[in-house]
């Protein structure tokens, strides 16, 4: 999984060489450890990880050992040096640079790191409290000294009776509309430069419905709009 990790990382630095979007497909949610070091190669970069999961394990605390449990502990620097150092040795990000987004399954020590970790986290009950759209301008807001933003899209994220074509599906998720919402505020904001959708399991889906929706949510951060 580095070795893939690695080369998602020097495909996303070709894009930002030449200043094009970069757009990448998972596979699993461990693919951001090298789309978001290809963002942060080119200097500091705001993350939002749309996700039931935090993604904020380390082998130490991972009941499953799954990769894809880790990559943001790995962004940061903690885990294993071989997820730490992809791309280029070290952390890619500092907490500050990180807003979480539909957060509503974790285990009990990713809960304790999280809390500790000082990211700024916004679960289901503040999407349902909240709303939606104040929870986007206030991630865009928390992340306004940033020029540039990486969007990491998880689709466990949304509802499984949007999205059922996952591997780890979680109730109570997003719907359809806040997604989209979601995804046209911070289209809006004009500083989204990366993209990766992730965790898109086509055995597990029902008549394409989570790829296409996924595509659908692709077009809404890139500017498309009702009218």
């Amino acid at each position: 999984m580095a070795a893939v990790c690695q080369q998602v990382f020097e495909l996303g630095c070709r894009c930002t060489n030449d200043g094009d979007f970069a757009l990448y497909l998972g596979g699993d949610h461990s693919i951001s450890i090298g789309s978001v070091a290809a963002a942060a190669r080119s200097g500091p970069v705001g993350v939002i990880w749309v996700d039931a999961h935090a993604d904020f394990n380390t082998p130490e605390t991972s009941p499953s050992g799954n990769i894809h449990g880790m990559p943001l502990a790995a962004l940061i620097g903690e885990g294993a040096n071989e997820l730490v150092d992809i791309g280029f040795p070290g952390p890619k990000l500092q907490t500050a640079q990180i807003v979480q987004v539909g957060i509503r399954d974790l285990d009990e020590q990713e809960r304790v790191r999280l809390v500790r970790s000082g990211i700024q986290v916004y679960t289901m009950r503040h999407v349902d409290e909240l709303g939606m759209a104040a929870v986007a301008r206030q991630a865009l807001d928390r992340l306004r000294h940033f020029p540039r933003l990486h969007v990491s899209l998880d689709m466990d994220s949304l509802d499984p009776d949007e999205a059922p074509g996952v591997g780890t599906p979680v109730p109570g998720g997003l719907t359809y509309r806040e997604a989209h919402l979601l995804m046209e505020i911070l289209g809006d904001s004009g500083r989204v430069e990366s993209l990766d959708i992730v965790e898109i399991n086509p055995i597990l889906d029902t008549m394409n419905r989570t790829a296409e929706l996924a595509v659908e949510l692709a077009t809404s951060l890139l500017g498309q709009r009702i009218l």
